[in-house]
């Protein structure tokens, strides 16, 4: 068993290393299971691309990345990371200011041999503040439910959504295809949908995956529940031949 951490990675030279720590931190044992952190920094550098150089030079599970000038879109990112993996890799999205915990990997190992058949697993997050402090009441926590289509219809219900704390096989993506490279948002909420629509519920995971940092630099900043709407309703209309022959609504109905 192998996983590959994917990470796009514009301008975050003050957070990328305590994330590149967290993913060196985790522990497999008494699992035999291989992994790796792949970055792709993209954009203006700002000493990352230096930092980078020097870290994959460190002992220890394997760091690899690739430089960009260009500022990409996340959905393009991740498509150029994934394009690296191993064929036989489960990929576990991870942003460049997340931390993810020890046991993660270890976790989503552990449910894969109990769910041999499955090839998307989901688990909780906890959000932290920009110095790592426990926030209270911002837990994420997957639910569980009864198929695909019910799981869609809360989606398309603003009732429940799905952040980076998911863990999937290449092959599943290679079957759906990968990520909207022209999404600006929502490119994971995107391919999580054609995920279910394909007929693949994840198992939902007894463990808490990552700590998401909420700080005044992060990507989602501004995307409020007006937002969030509009990407729904962008995502509802790719696919309203299919969701509408599953009952689905389209949001705000």
């Amino acid at each position: 068993m192998h996983f590959s951490v994917i990470t796009p990675s514009l301008q975050r030279r003050a957070l990328l290393p305590e994330t590149v720590a967290s993913v060196r931190a985790t522990i497999t044992a008494p699992l035999d299971f291989s992994f790796e952190h792949l970055i792709y920094q993209n954009g203006p550098d700002d000493g990352t691309a230096a930092w980078l150089a020097d870290a994959a030079q460190q002992p220890g599970p394997p760091l690899r990345y690739w430089l960009d000038a260009e500022r990409r879109r996340p959905g393009y990112a991740r498509n150029q990371l994934i394009a690296q993996a191993p064929a036989q890799a489960w990929l576990t999205p991870l942003d460049d200011d997340d931390l993810l915990l020890q046991r993660s990997l270890y976790h989503y190992a552990a449910a894969i041999r109990a769910h041999p058949d499955r090839p998307w697993l989901v688990a909780d997050f906890l959000r932290v503040n920009g110095h790592g402090r426990y926030l209270p009441g911002e837990d994420y926590y997957a639910w569980r439910f009864d198929s695909p289509a019910a799981m869609l219809t809360a989606i398309f219900r603003a009732e429940h959504f799905i952040q980076g704390n998911v863990c999937y096989t290449k092959a599943l993506l290679d079957e759906v295809g990968g990520y909207d490279a022209e999404l600006l948002t929502a490119e994971d909420l995107d391919l999580y949908v054609r995920f279910l629509l394909a007929g693949h519920l994840p198992v939902v995971c007894a463990h808490y995956s990552h700590l998401h940092r909420f700080h005044a630099q992060n990507t989602s900043q501004g995307i409020d529940a007006a937002k969030h709407n509009a990407d729904l309703r962008l995502i509802y209309n790719k696919y309203a031949g299919q969701l509408q022959a599953l009952g689905i609504a389209q949001p705000g109905h």
